[in-house]
């Protein structure tokens, strides 16, 4: 890590204040990605919403669209977070206006994509569409739909055409065999500047993956874009045996994105793609167990299924507080994994407040016990609080975190008291010369900070932030 070089001190107020100085650009370390995170203003905590695609595919339209924008409302997911109604591929027309504008299919969505926003908007949602950087889209690639309508030479226009609209939310599908990964950071470069140039804030996210060498977990992608793909698309199943190939099952999905937790970050965040809670093909503790995991992965909660018409076990699934409130949390850190045996998985988010969300996760077909520490979860102390995120039940421990969950389960907790996260150590290299930055040993009083100067020379030294 470079650190900016400071002058040496010349009294006690410029070492206090020199000392704050950098324990606030420390901290800030401890919360920014590996890459330069996006800065549009936009996805500072993971998006949530629904899109259209995995219950509907091609088969949507206008009416379509609006009850489930108003399923939104009525449901109660808008007051939860529930925010973007993301139109999916297959809603524009074949063929582009005379000028080489994109224009809704006039069949489908005759009022015109803008009328569309504006209903969306007026129920205090954001509107979502999808659009693909080469020449087709994903639905036209496999001849499932006509035309040959991607955003190919018609970056700028075409973003330009969904600031008019009033679109909030672009997802951009690769879709193509073709293209390295350098080529794909290029390409998905273009519109990403040409959505900055059109002057509204919109969230991008992206998917570099499908009929595609897998590039998604293969960089951060952070600086190009709010949100990417880190998987093949997802389907309705537990496992399907994939590593990373078409279609991914949630258990398969997992085993990717877990280790890119450092990507994850305000403004940018790891995507394992929309859920499948409530379209069947799983038992009901396997839904409660996907909608866990994103959540504490800081993945985009977008739901996939049917709102209209959803059973009580899905909107208990899909409205559950605490575990949006963890999603949602303001550090957007996605949970690192504390421990797995092959069987038995820990996760543990880091809270904004200084409690930790554990998630306790059975990957195995039987019920067994999963155990963690709060030491291992970054916790000091000896009297800690479990609140149960599916019940909101409490219990108290002096360190142990363990739990009976079944095959496929995830119990998970918000782990509060103990002495606060633990010590966390920092090299400390000046930016310009490589000369160390040293702390004397003296030790602080009333909660001030040791002194810090350039020790002139040496080798890097360590300094603790406690």
């Amino acid at each position: 890590m470079a650190a900016t070089r400071l002058p040496r001190p010349r009294g006690a107020a410029t070492l206090l204040a020199a000392g704050v100085l950098l324990l606030s650009a420390m901290t800030a370390v401890l919360h920014t990605p590996s890459a330069q995170a996006l800065e549009n203003g936009v996805a500072r905590t993971p998006p949530m919403g629904w899109n259209s695609w995995n219950t509907f595919g091609c088969n949507i339209n206008e009416a379509l669209i609006r009850q489930m924008t108003d399923a939104v409302v009525n449901s109660g997911m808008r007051e939860l977070g529930y925010e973007y109604v993301v139109v999916d591929d297959c809603w524009m027309n074949p063929n582009r206006d005379s000028a080489g504008n994109l224009q809704g299919d006039p069949s489908r969505f005759p009022s015109g994509m803008k009328a569309l926003g504006d209903y969306i908007h007026a129920r205090g949602l954001k509107f979502g569409i999808y659009q693909a950087p080469l020449a087709e889209t994903c639905a036209q690639y496999f001849n499932s739909y006509p035309g040959a309508t991607g955003s190919l030479n018609h970056e700028a226009q075409d973003a330009r055409q969904f600031a008019a609209w009033g679109v909030d939310f672009l997802k951009y599908d690769w879709c193509h065999p073709s293209g390295t990964i350098d080529d794909q950071v290029r390409t998905f470069a273009k519109i990403r500047d040409a959505l900055r140039d059109a002057g509204r804030p919109i969230v991008y996210s992206i998917n570099s993956n499908s009929i595609h060498d897998k590039t998604g977990p293969r960089r951060n992608w952070s600086d190009v874009a709010n949100m990417w793909r880190t998987t093949e698309d997802i389907t309705n199943k537990w496992d399907t045996g994939q590593t990373n190939g078409y279609p991914m099952g949630i258990q398969n999905i997992v085993n990717v994105t877990v280790p890119l937790a450092s990507y994850a970050g305000p403004g940018g965040f790891n995507d394992p793609d929309m859920m499948e809670v409530g379209r069947g093909g799983m038992t009901d503790t396997e839904m409660r167990s996907h909608f866990t995991l994103w959540a504490i992965m800081a993945s985009p909660l977008i739901a996939g299924n049917d709102l209209r018409n959803m059973d009580a076990a899905t909107t208990t699934v899909l409205k559950n507080a605490s575990l949006i409130a963890i999603n949602q949390d303001s550090l957007g850190l996605q949970a690192r994994q504390i421990s797995n045996d092959g069987t038995r998985r820990v996760l543990a988010k880091r809270l904004a407040n200084g409690n930790v969300a554990v998630a306790l996760f059975n990957q195995g077909g039987s019920t067994t016990t999963v155990s963690t520490t709060a030491s291992a979860i970054g916790l000091t102390g000896s009297s800690f609080t479990l609140r149960d995120a599916w019940t909101n039940g409490t219990t108290t421990t002096s360190g142990a975190i363990s739990a009976g969950v079944p095959a496929h389960g995830t119990a998970v907790y918000v782990v509060s008291g103990g002495g606060g996260p633990a010590p966390t150590s920092f090299s400390l290299v000046s930016q310009n010369s490589g000369r160390c930055l040293d702390i004397p040993g003296s030790t602080p009083t009333n909660g001030a900070l040791a002194q810090i100067w350039d020790c002139h020379g040496g080798t890097n030294q360590r300094w603790t932030r406690t």
